[in-house]
């Protein structure tokens, strides 16, 4: 089992660094809001699988007659990353103003957002597998319907050197989530509306009195963690081609562990976390096989939470100075 490692090394690494990356990028959503609200956003992972549908039907009302490559490719993967960012923000942003703000208004314990959170995941999963893909994709009236798979990705390898080869799809992945978490990095650290999220994080009832909008803070919080979903949504899409209902509730799972695993509420925390569990995943799953790759995955949740339960990076949002 081993050897198995051994021999394909580069390519387990090259796979969990490509997968690792989408679940940072998903993880951002969840530690964003979990340091300004202290809460978990379990229908996050339903909000990732809106951009992934988003960017699904971008594809078909393009109709591309051939699979892409090169600068094409580029240009197809930020269509549909802005696409998917836009509908997931907004996805995100009603999410919160149906859910969770009428709670928040009337003081609701955090229990209460956490099964309104709950519901809502459900809700989505629901409405999509029953109605929305049925009715969009014209397909049968049945849980569990799929999409008809997309192939729109003409994959080469871009290195070779020996056993180390990168392709071009693994290559689009990693370098887009990074680029992305360095935007959003310094979008926090230096633009007003960072300055403001980090107080309110910091000290919500301080952030008032300086006026600060606290609702506006927590609907942007909303948007950027579901636009970041979103752009996850269309680097899952090239690299997988395919989509449907239940994508984002495991995904979604993994990601919430690799916030946890960089620790929750810090953003470079998340991208540390994401890059390092796709990793442990692969290869776990070339050591001991494939069944056991989810299995590799929560454990770690488990160890972390019992040997460091403020992850790697351990600060907090809240902890950042304003």
């Amino acid at each position: 089992m081993l050897g198995n490692l051994t021999d394909q090394f580069w390519s387990y690494t090259t796979d969990g660094l490509a997968l690792g990356a989408i679940y940072a990028l998903v993880a951002l959503g969840y530690t964003m809001v979990y340091g300004v609200l202290r809460l978990i956003n379990f229908a996050h992972s339903e909000i990732f699988m809106v951009g992934t549908f988003a960017a699904l039907a971008t594809l078909n009302i393009i109709g591309l007659s051939a699979p892409v490559g090169g600068v094409a490719l580029i240009g197809m993967v930020l269509l549909l990353a802005v696409v998917a960012g836009l509908v997931s923000g907004a996805s995100a942003v009603a999410l919160e103003f149906v859910a969770y703000r009428p709670l928040r208004r009337k003081g609701a314990s955090r229990l209460a957002a956490l099964i309104s959170a709950i519901g809502a995941s459900l809700f989505l999963q629901q409405l999509f597998a029953r109605i929305l893909i049925p009715w969009w994709f014209d397909l049968p009236k049945e849980k569990g319907a799929l999409p008809i798979q997309e192939q729109f990705v003409t994959r080469t390898n871009l290195v070779e050197i020996g056993d180390f080869v990168v392709r071009n799809d693994k290559l689009v992945v990693f370098v887009g989530a990074v680029l992305m978490m360095v935007v959003l990095d310094q979008f926090v650290n230096r633009t007003r509306l960072g300055r403001g999220i980090r107080a309110t994080a910091q000290d919500p009832e301080t952030a008032v009195l300086m006026g600060v909008n606290i609702d506006r803070i927590v609907m942007a919080t909303f948007a950027i963690g579901g636009a970041m979903a979103g752009v996850a949504a269309a680097l899952y899409m090239m690299r997988f081609e395919e989509t449907n209902y239940f994508v984002g509730f495991l995904l979604g799972i993994k990601a919430f562990t690799a916030a946890v695993l960089g620790g929750i509420g810090n953003l470079r925390g998340a991208l540390v976390g994401g890059l390092v569990l796709g990793l442990i995943e692969m290869y776990g799953s070339a050591i001991f096989g494939s069944e056991w790759q989810n299995v590799v995955a929560f454990s770690v949740l488990v160890l972390v939470l019992m040997f460091r339960p403020t992850g790697i990076l351990g600060e907090s949002l809240q902890q950042a100075r304003a």
